[in-house]
């Protein structure tokens, strides 16, 4: 029987599969155990870092889904190991063979802790440069990004799951055509037949160059500087190309204040200078929350567990203790945005009224923050706000994703079994349905990702507006037709990129069909409503032309 806490059985399966501990558990014990070990005593008799009313509130707002914290807070809940941080920021400081062997041991270790990790190689030397105490030459970054790439192959983050990774280098570095195409398995050749590309649509796991790694270019004030004709720019416009084709290397934008705060965790929303910094994440269902009062007293106890989070959480070693300690970084994130919008009516853009409520995260977060670090005579954070993608939890929440939209009403759900036999199912979207059904809001009126994806400026401006709240940055990813479909030409897409590049921080693309394997593709939501349920096998080996080949 389906839990009441659930508004899918795809969420309450997520609880069972990744969190819950044993067959009795439920999301509200789940729940309690989570604040108990980050803000109360943990049974121990330690020193309470929030008081008990506003303990008993946050385990209320966790259970109705109303705040969910990371991943990681929620794995860890009740357990000894408290490694609830989802991603460490890591940077070459240097350019040595002690600062390669050093990195590799910090990656490791913050891997097997059970956290991402975003790595910056803009301050390794290009290959071929002349090496004064050996007489050799360099390697380059790209060697050291293949090593790091390679430990994330082999290593489960926290013995749970697989590791996430990202590598970034300065759109100046030398190296920089190869990094733009180091994922170009589509050219990458296993046999004179069979591509990589071709090898992982059969085979997800099956091995290619930085496989397990998500990689974006980065644009300094040297490029921004070039003003109207920063979209003309050679290596922007091949990154354009990249991204409509492949959908890599992103675009991390650093500028201005931001200059030195490089988007080093595996999702791109949380920033920072300092090697060995660390993310600390939790976000807010703005779907569940029907009042604006309701929404600043989330955003203010959220915040407090957040800044409790940072006081007990276990460190890998003692540089990252030494840097969150300086930093206090927070990563208060967002949730059932587009939900919220269509509930009142709205198309997914932003309204009004939401400007309203991103001033209120905004100002709150901060306030409510840095109240009760004085308050434990703790160091006041550096940065309160990034919008994490919130795949898992947004399904546990059965609310759409981040800032994004409904990916579609309706989609065609394709998936391997048997090792080599695909079959598909015709879906409607969990979210999409409990609005039509309960709400009585009209398919057209539903803006999904798919839909948008002929639009990429209403999409990018979304969260150009977005971003004017958050202190770090957005993961987020834009759905877009592939170059090949002549629906959008690299210039055009060049030229609204670089108009918000100004307003964003990053920005990450995935053209449609543009990876092997494709498991999802929309479809009219009157054909899944006709067959849904039923389960087909495909004759087409590429299941209708997305083979992403």
């Amino acid at each position: 029987m389906q839990n009441n806490s659930f508004r899918t059985t795809l969420g309450e399966n997520v609880f069972r599969t990744k969190y819950a501990q044993g067959p009795t558990d439920s999301w509200q014990c789940l729940a309690r155990r989570c604040v108990d070990d980050v803000c109360g005593d943990m049974g121990t008799g330690q020193h309470v870092l929030l008081g008990k009313s506003d303990r008993e509130q946050l385990v209320h707002y966790i259970t109705t889904m109303k705040f969910i914290p990371g991943g990681r807070y929620l794995y860890y809940a009740g357990r000894k190991l408290h490694a609830w941080n989802n991603c460490f920021l890591l940077r070459a400081e240097e350019d040595t063979r002690e600062e390669w062997s050093n990195l590799i041991w910090r990656a490791n270790s913050c891997l097997m802790l059970g956290g991402g990790i975003g790595i910056d190689y803009s301050i390794l030397r290009p290959s071929g440069r002349a090496l004064s105490r050996t007489g050799g030459v360099s390697s380059g970054p790209l060697p050291l990004m293949h090593m790091v790439n390679e430990i994330g192959r082999n290593v489960m983050q926290g013995g749970s799951r697989r590791s996430a990774i990202y590598a970034s280098l300065d759109r100046e570095h030398e190296d920089i055509s190869a990094f733009l195409h180091a994922k170009d398995w589509q050219n990458m050749h296993i046999t004179d037949k069979i591509t990589l590309a071709q090898a992982k649509e059969t085979n997800f796991n099956f091995p290619a160059p930085l496989d397990q790694t998500n990689i974006s270019v980065n644009y300094s004030d040297d490029w921004l500087n070039l003003g109207d004709d920063a979209w003309k720019d050679p290596v922007f416009l091949e990154n354009c190309q990249q991204a409509l084709t492949t959908g890599e290397p992103g675009f991390s934008f650093n500028f201005g204040d931001k200059s030195n705060e490089t988007l080093r965790n595996a999702c791109t929303e949380v920033t920072s200078e300092d090697d060995s910094d660390v993310c600390n994440l939790g976000s807010i269902n703005m779907g569940n929350i029907e009042s604006l009062e309701e929404f600043k007293d989330v955003v203010a106890l959220a915040s407090k567990f957040l800044v409790c989070g940072t006081v007990r959480a276990d460190l890998p070693y003692d540089k990252v203790q030494e840097i969150r300690n300086k930093n206090r970084r927070l990563g208060l994130g967002l949730m059932g945005i587009h939900e919220w919008l269509l509930k009142r009516g709205s198309r997914y853009e932003v309204t009004p009224d939401l400007h309203s409520w991103l001033g209120v995260y905004k100002n709150e977060s901060k306030k409510s923050a840095d109240e009760h670090c004085d308050r434990l005579y703790i160091s006041r954070p550096v940065a309160y706000r990034a919008i994490a993608p919130t795949g898992t939890i947004g399904i546990l929440a059965g609310t759409t994703t981040g800032i994004e939209p409904v990916y579609a009403v309706a989609y065609k759900r394709r998936y391997l079994t048997e090792g080599t036999r695909w079959k598909y199912e015709f879906c409607v979207d969990g979210t999409a349905q409990t609005l039509i059904d309960y709400l009585g809001v009209k398919t057209s009126s539903i803006d999904s990702a798919s839909d948008l994806a002929s639009k990429p400026e209403q999409r990018i401006k979304f969260q150009a507006d977005i971003q004017d709240y958050v202190d770090q940055s957005i993961s987020s990813t834009i759905n877009l037709p592939t170059v090949a479909s002549g629906t959008l030409g690299v210039d055009k897409f060049a030229k609204i990129l670089a108009k918000y590049a100004p307003r964003l921080r990053g920005l990450t693309c995935y053209p449609d069909g543009s990876r092997g394997g494709q498991p999802i593709t929309a479809v009219d939501y009157a054909e899944a409503i006709k067959h849904k349920g039923v389960v087909y096998e495909e004759n087409d080996p590429c299941g209708g032309g997305v083979c992403g080949i």
